[in-house]
């Protein structure tokens, strides 16, 4: 009758589980079977030039491999739901994104018509993509519809971290061409990773390309005579979902620290590079602009302090953000970060500046903290002393500057998250000269 005492009971159980035949599979299998990806050619998303033969005839060539562990979403409130199922009619209450989805959810096991459905959305307690999936939901539901009396099903944190559908893990491996004036003339990008479609929408997998895989990387926004992207999907036994932002919070961490290394080899700068680039895109180089003028780009920070930018185009919204660190005792401390977002007219300001604040600290958390892995067939980490989280006596300042704009609104709730890892990642890639090629962010391994 209460969820201490069904813990207490679960707790007494003593159960012997058949491990399956995914008992041997572990992060580093996962690694070695991306790694080994990027030697073969992928499907085709973009192909405008010829970029393998304008790196081959290039003066400079950069290669880099880049990797991007699984993320868990880890909501404050683990996943839970209430459901009341009788012969005439079911009513839930739950924390939900996917309204619909509890609807269908509730058909397929109680056969009910959905103008016998209720369902009474709860406060999320945190979504980021997680409570969109139904797996909390049908539990209630056909354990209610079994004993014919409400149920309500409570998830424990460890339930919940080892139980997700995570970010995918990716490996990337890239590649550019520089001329003899230093000028940028060929880029070509290579991902190996799950598809999140193939579980969610399988028929929008078109080619053998998964569209949330590739965002971020097939519309790079810069101007480069010749631009190549592949995917080859790499499937695994780990369930991944949607996580807050989706394919541009891995593609945008790999294209913008890239960028920094071909700043350097160009000789350019990281923001000269690129306000060249940006020269036909105007709405992202009034962002980048608007963000290096607020956290005065081009003056010097106090000793030991170094900074790092980075932009990002999703979801119809342009930002721009440059992050301000330092380094002690071989971590990372960010002490501010400065955001400029356009996402068109703005009709609650301090909506779009709440959202760029969640969308920072949620992918600091990714960037700095933990990552999910994996161990004899399941994940290691079931509380937050294995998964930590940005405390509160870690936050930084941050800025947030709107641009003022007539064109329509565009989305606020997922474009703050993408460039935040590769503004701090480029800001240690400033201070140590050495590239940050693998999250989280550990200095050891850089």
């Amino acid at each position: 009758t209460d969820t201490w005492s069904a813990l207490r009971g679960r707790r007494a159980l003593k159960v012997q589980w058949q491990e399956g035949p995914n008992r041997h599979l572990s992060t580093e299998r996962i690694r070695a079977s991306l790694a080994r990806a990027l030697d073969r050619p992928g499907a085709v998303v973009r192909d405008d030039g010829n970029a393998p033969a304008a790196i081959k005839a290039a003066s400079i060539r950069v290669e880099a491999d880049y990797e991007v562990p699984f993320q868990a979403h880890a909501c404050m409130e683990p996943m839970n739901c209430t459901a009341d199922v009788t012969s005439e009619r079911c009513v839930v209450h739950v924390p939900t994104q996917s309204q619909g989805g509890v609807v269908e959810t509730v058909q397929r096991i109680t056969g009910l018509p959905p103008e016998r459905i209720r369902v009474n959305t709860t406060f999320l307690g945190g979504g980021f993509g997680r409570r969109g999936e139904q797996d909390f939901v049908a539990e209630a539901v056909d354990l209610s519809h079994q004993l014919r009396r409400p149920v309500q099903v409570v998830w424990t944190r460890e339930d919940d971290l080892r139980h997700g559908f995570y970010r995918p893990m990716t490996h990337n491996r890239l590649r550019a061409g520089i001329d003899d004036a230093g000028n940028l003339v060929a880029w070509h990008h290579r991902i190996a990773g799950p598809a999140i479609l193939a579980r969610v929408r399988p028929a929008a997998i078109q080619g053998g390309i998964d569209p949330t895989s590739v965002a971020g990387a097939a519309d790079l926004p810069y101007a480069i005579p010749s631009v190549r992207v592949e995917y080859r999907r790499v499937d695994t036994p780990v369930p991944v979902g949607f996580w807050r932002s989706v394919g541009y919070s891995q593609n945008t961490y790999v294209t913008e620290c890239f960028i920094d290394e071909l700043a350097r080899a160009t000789g350019k700068g990281p923001l000269g590079l690129r306000r060249l680039l940006l020269a036909e895109h105007p709405r992202l180089r009034a962002v980048l602009e608007l963000a290096a003028h607020k956290a005065r780009w081009d003056r010097p920070l106090l000793e030991g302090q170094s900074r790092g930018l980075a932009v990002a185009e999703a979801f119809g919204s342009y930002v721009a953000q440059v992050a301000e660190i330092s380094i002690v005792d071989n971590a990372v401390r960010v002490h501010r970060v400065v955001c400029a977002i356009d996402c068109g007219r703005v009709v609650n300001p301090n909506t779009v500046r709440a959202q760029m604040q969640s969308g920072i600290v949620f992918g600091l958390t990714a960037t700095l903290k933990g990552s999910v892995t994996i161990a004899d067939g399941g994940v290691v980490e079931g509380n937050f002393d294995r998964f930590p989280l940005l405390r509160a006596d870690e936050m930084p300042i941050i800025d947030v500057h709107l641009v003022e704009s007539d064109a329509d609104p565009s989305g606020v709730g997922e474009p703050g998250t993408p460039p935040i890892a590769p503004a701090v990642a480029n800001a240690v890639f400033a201070a140590t000269g050495r590239p940050v090629r693998r999250l989280p962010i550990r200095l050891t391994t850089v």
